[in-house]
């Protein structure tokens, strides 16, 4: 019997994805239905539903779950949520009662069939202040949030589509029911994820090795949806994590894997999504370090830790392991925190995501108190490959400017 967390408000998964010949007549079905298109964020949110990523979800949030995630980070009900999945559409043409095909808006495959149980408008900028904590159009989330449909479709949905997942990312890929295989496999009974966007800096390796003190392994989760437009492809993240655990830990200690959601850039809220789903996936930690899930200054270095003492003890069963501002200590000759350093600021090479992905667009060399020579001999073969037509300009600010 497995000893690893139970998923998240349930007992086990719960999958939404069709199979065998049920899929095959539903596909079918769904060519006759009415067609609605989804954005990438909302593709992200059905695929993680259809392989249970999202238990106990059996759908789209209707207006009092939309209201009650936003201002109590619980669905109706009160089981524990503390972002808005939602689906919108501008058709005045689908209603309550009717039943439709919801589409891929970049690829035009049918993904899923909807019910649809409540067709409601919402208030967007309440949602932005609330969840996003602004409403200025420079922060990604509320631009995503903002660009939704005059109106949001609630209901259970049916999925079609694994979104080409397995087939672009091979053994990357990995589903809730296959990572706890895997740790059953392996005998782990606490397991630590790390959320990246990124490739591994020395800060992110350190973070990932305290846990890996404390936990039986760690699962290094990349996200494999989409992104900003300055952030690394998660083909060149994975090569880069790969050389990173195959010369500096120990085997059998690191999972790579990776998930298929958009990332929303909703910082302490999003926190708690990341340790929502690392529980469907098994994980009994995530690792929280400095402006997990931020971008640019929108939220302070550890509003995300703050928020896990602001939730109910019993909202989540995987719990945050939250580790202070981590870098480089000259004098102390290796990797260090405020909590273990004694040294001044002077003394101190502080990393970020950022900063890396900037040196490296600058054609820098990146030392080696920032990145593991391996991991940086992938990230300069990937940068020099960019045409300079094709560049996007990388802008510190906030904490990655410090």
């Amino acid at each position: 019997m497995s000893k690893l967390v139970p998923p998240h408000g349930s007992d086990t998964l719960k999958p939404l994805a069709l199979e065998g010949s049920a899929l095959a007549a539903e596909l079918e079905r769904a060519k006759l239905l009415p067609k609605v298109n989804c954005s990438s964020r909302e593709v992200g949110d059905i695929i993680m539903m259809g392989i249970g990523g999202f238990t106990p979800l059996e759908g789209f949030m209707g207006k009092a779950d939309w209201q009650s995630v936003c201002d109590n980070m619980t669905i109706e009900s009160g089981l524990f949520w503390p972002i808005p999945i939602t689906l919108s559409t501008d058709s005045e043409d689908v209603n309550q009662g009717d039943e439709v095909a919801l589409v891929n808006g970049e690829t035009d495959e049918i993904i899923a069939i909807m019910a649809i149980s409540e067709k409601y408008s919402i208030d967007k900028t309440h949602e932005c202040n609330i969840v996003y904590k602004t409403t200025e159009m420079a922060h990604p989330g509320v631009v995503m949030v903002m660009a939704q449909g005059k109106y949001n479709l609630a209901g259970s949905i049916k999925v079609l589509s694994d979104g080409g997942f397995p087939e672009k990312y091979s053994n990357l890929y990995m589903t809730p029911m296959e990572t706890r295989a895997y740790f059953d496999d392996k005998g782990w009974k606490t397991v630590a994820a790390f959320q990246t966007r990124n490739p591994m800096h020395r800060s992110h390796e350190y973070l990932a090795k305290i846990a890996v003190e404390i936990c039986d392994g760690v699962m290094i989760h990349s996200v494999l949806g989409g992104l900003k437009v300055d952030d690394i492809p998660a083909d060149v993240r994975s090569e880069a994590i790969s050389v990173l655990i195959e010369n500096y830990f120990v085997d059998n200690t690191i999972l790579q894997s990776g998930y298929p959601l958009d990332m929303r850039y909703a910082g302490p809220r999003e926190a708690l999504l990341h340790a929502l789903f690392r529980q469907n996936y098994g994980c009994s930690h995530l690792i929280v370090g400095r402006d997990h899930a931020g971008v640019d200054d929108y939220y302070g270095p550890f509003d995300a830790h703050n928020i896990f003492d602001e939730i109910a003890d019993d909202a989540l069963v995987t719990k945050a392991l939250k580790i202070d501002w981590t870098f480089w200590c000259q004098k102390c000759g290796g990797m260090s925190s405020m909590k273990t350093c004694p040294h001044n600021a002077e003394d101190r090479v502080l990393l970020s995501g950022t900063k890396v992905r900037k040196m490296l667009s600058d054609g820098e060399d990146l030392p080696e108190t920032f990145s593991r020579p391996e991991v940086a001999k992938v990230l300069q073969a990937y940068y020099a490959g960019i045409k300079d037509e094709d560049k996007v300009e990388i802008k510190l600010s906030g904490h990655s400017a410090k």
